[in-house]
């Protein structure tokens, strides 16, 4: 079965990508399970023991393929990764690929995520429901063994900034964006946020492209 790397170390992104590659009869695998082969890594027990690459890009896209690129070379596998973010419209963007350190916070996730969905909400204060459209988003990007991009894709999950956080599922600012059935993300089941997430359209998106190209012989 065709294998590729997941750039991520946590179980239920890894999960929830699996489950849409699997019928393809793609296996995907974590960064704790790929030996490291290449570049200034060697020696490393696994590519999850490796400080992460900088993602120092200015869009989703980038990022996605800083990663992509890097885990790809290092371990020698055809790599997969995405980066996401929120997008608001009355922001221009913002937080964009700044989303996990909006409120420029440090410490434990909970603390950081209650940062930024305070920071969302003052900067929203007073901005009418009618422009607080917003958007989560996943970038992907396939990158071959060598780091050439083979295959990228996009998914978004839409709505509009609620005016408090609701709902005790998911991070980030799940608790504030609320989707057109009234429902925040943070209110979801998992299984029901894996199945209509952004990362979700982004994996579907790419995964018949992905699928084709791991079963092509080398060049």
């Amino acid at each position: 079965m065709p294998e590729v790397l997941v750039a991520t170390s946590n179980p239920h992104k890894l999960d929830e990508i699996r489950a849409i590659l699997a019928p393809l009869g793609v296996r995907a695998i974590g960064l704790s399970e790929a030996p490291v082969t290449g570049g200034t890594g060697v020696g490393s027990r696994s590519a999850a023991d490796l400080p992460e690459p900088i993602e120092d890009a200015d869009s989703f896209a980038g990022n996605a393929e800083i990663k992509a690129v890097a885990y790809a070379r290092l371990t020698g596998r055809p790599c997969l990764a995405d980066d996401s973010g929120l997008e608001v419209d009355a922001l221009g963007g913002a937080p964009g690929v700044r989303s996990a350190r909006y409120a420029g916070v440090d410490g434990p996730r909970d603390v950081r995520d209650a940062a930024n969905n305070d920071r969302l909400l003052r900067e929203l204060a007073g901005v009418p429901r009618a422009r607080r459209g917003a958007r989560f988003v996943c970038c992907m990007c396939l990158a071959s063994p060598a780091g050439a991009v083979l295959a990228t894709s996009r998914g978004e999950m839409a709505g509009v900034i609620a005016d408090a956080p609701r709902g005790a599922n998911g991070f980030g600012y799940d608790p504030l964006l609320e989707l057109p059935d009234g429902r925040t993300s943070a209110e979801l089941p998992p299984d029901e946020k894996n199945r209509v997430s952004h990362r979700a359209a982004a994996t579907r998106a790419i995964a018949p492209e992905l699928a084709r190209l791991l079963r092509e012989p080398a060049a």
